[in-house]
C-alpha cells in the first residue's frame, strides 16, 4: 500500500496547526485555536505512530472491516454493509493523546514534546462495536479485544500500533466503529475510512485505518500493547527513580483536566475592564463537577461558571469574568474537580518515564495595562 506526504497533507487541511520535530506526523493546536464547542476537523490534533496510508475512492469503497477470534461465527462487513445492517449512533466525546502536557514534565519523559493542544472534542459518528460482536455472538472466554490496521512503522518494519480493549469497554455503549465527524466522512488523516473510537479512554485507544478486531482470551500483546507504553505506575514514582515496568497497568481513564481558551498566552488587557476567562473541562468516565479560577498564581481561588455537558464524554464550557485585576503581570489558573473529588493538581504528579497523564491546571500569564 502506497504511503501518502503526512505534512503536506497538514499543511494544506491544517495551517494553523504546529508541527512537532518527531520523525512519525505530530501536530497540535494552540490552545487558543480550542475555543468551540465542537472542535472544526481543521484545527484537530493530528497523530500518527506510523506512517499513513494513501487511499483512493477505489480503496475506501473496498475497505472491509473483520470480526474472528473467540465468536461464534467471524463476519467481515464492508462501509456500505455496516451503514446498511447496523444502526448508525452518534457521540460527542473529546479525544487526547495520553501525552498531552508531556512538555512540561521536570525530566524529560518521552519523546513527543505535546504542550496543551493535543485535544479536541467533536461528534462522531458510526455504528456500535457491541453490536458488530453480537452479530458474530461472542464466545463466554473472551476478556480482551486486539485491534489491526495498515498503520506501519515508517521504516517498513511492522505494525507501528497495535492496541486492544477490556472486553467490558468493547461491549460498552459509547464505543463507536466510526465513519464520520462533525457530519463528514472520516477523512484518511483521522484514520477513515473507519476507526474506533473509545470515549473515556486515551485516544492511543482510538485505533484508525480499523481493518480487523480480534477477540482473545487474554490481555493483547499488539504493538505498543507492552514496555511501558501507555501504562501508568501502580503507585507513584519519584522523578527519575528506578522502575519495574511489571508495575505499570494500563492507562484505562483520562484524568480530570482543563483548558484555558481565552485569554491566550501573553495577552495584554486594559486595566479598569473586566476580564473574561473561558475554556473547557472533561474527564474520563467520571464527570467534572467543577472549574476554579486563580487570578494571583494559585494563591486563591474563585468558582467559575459551568455550562451543562451536552454528552457525557464531551467537555463542558467555563467562563470566569473579573470586575477588574489590577494593573501588572498576573498568571491565571484553571482548575477543574470531578464528582469523585480528584483536583488537577499544581505540579506534574505522578511522574511517569512516558510522560502520560500530565493533567497539571493549565496556567495562561498576560499583563494589565
Amino acid at each position: 500500500m502506497q504511503r501518502t506526504d503526512e505534512r503536506s497533507l497538514v499543511a494544506a487541511q491544517k495551517p494553523e496547526l504546529v508541527l512537532l520535530d518527531t520523525p512519525e506526523l505530530n501536530a497540535e493546536t494552540p490552545a487558543h485555536l480550542l475555543d468551540d464547542d465542537i472542535t472544526p476537523i481543521a484545527r484537530l490534533f493530528a497523530r500518527n505512530t506510523g506512517s499513513m496510508p494513501a487511499l483512493s475512492a477505489a480503496d475506501i469503497a473496498a475497505w472491509t472491516i473483520t470480526i474472528d477470534g473467540l465468536v461464534r461465527t467471524p463476519r467481515t462487513w464492508t462501509l456500505a454493509a455496516l451503514k446498511r445492517e447496523f444502526a448508525a449512533i452518534t457521540e460527542t466525546a473529546v479525544i487526547e493523546c495520553a501525552g498531552n502536557g508531556r512538555a512540561f514534565f521536570p525530566d524529560p519523559a518521552g519523546v513527543v514534546l505535546w504542550r496543551y493542544g493535543a485535544v479536541g472534542c467533536v461528534h462522531w459518528t458510526g455504528v456500535r462495536l457491541a453490536d458488530l460482536l453480537r452479530a458474530c455472538e461472542v464466545l463466554p472466554q473472551a476478556i480482551y479485544t486486539g485491534h489491526h490496521s495498515p498503520d506501519i512503522y515508517l521504516d517498513g518494519s511492522g505494525p507501528a500500533i497495535s492496541r486492544g480493549l477490556p472486553i467490558a469497554k468493547a461491549l460498552s455503549p459509547e464505543t463507536l466503529v466510526a465513519f464520520a465527524i462533525n457530519g463528514e466522512p472520516l477523512p484518511a488523516l483521522h484514520g477513515g475510512p473507519l476507526r474506533l473510537v473509545t470515549p473515556g479512554y486515551p485516544g492511543s485507544s482510538f485505533q484508525k485505518w480499523l481493518t480487523r478486531i480480534e477477540v482473545l482470551d487474554r490481555e493483547h500483546d499488539g504493538e505498543r500493547m507492552r514496555d511501558g507504553h501507555y501504562r501508568m505506575p501502580r503507585t507513584p514514582l519519584r522523578c527519575g527513580e528506578p522502575f519495574d515496568d511489571s508495575e505499570f497497568e494500563i492507562i484505562t481513564d483520562v484524568p480530570v483536566k482543563s483548558l484555558i481558551t481565552a485569554p491566550r498566552e501573553g495577552f495584554s488587557a486594559p486595566s479598569g475592564q473586566p476580564l473574561t476567562i473561558r475554556g473547557h473541562a472533561w474527564s474520563g468516565h467520571t464527570p467534572v463537577s467543577k472549574v476554579d479560577i486563580s487570578l494571583d498564581g494559585g494563591r486563591s481561588w474563585q468558582p467559575a461558571e459551568l455550562q451543562p455537558a451536552p454528552s457525557r464524554f464531551a467537555w463542558r464550557r467555563f467562563t470566569f469574568t473579573s470586575a477588574g485585576p489590577p494593573k501588572g503581570e498576573i498568571e491565571i489558573i484553571a482548575r477543574a474537580t470531578d464528582e469523585s473529588g480528584d483536583v488537577q493538581p499544581m505540579q506534574c504528579v505522578p511522574w511517569n518515564p512516558r510522560g502520560y497523564c500530565n493533567n497539571m491546571g493549565h496556567r495562561v500569564h498576560g499583563r494589565i495595562e
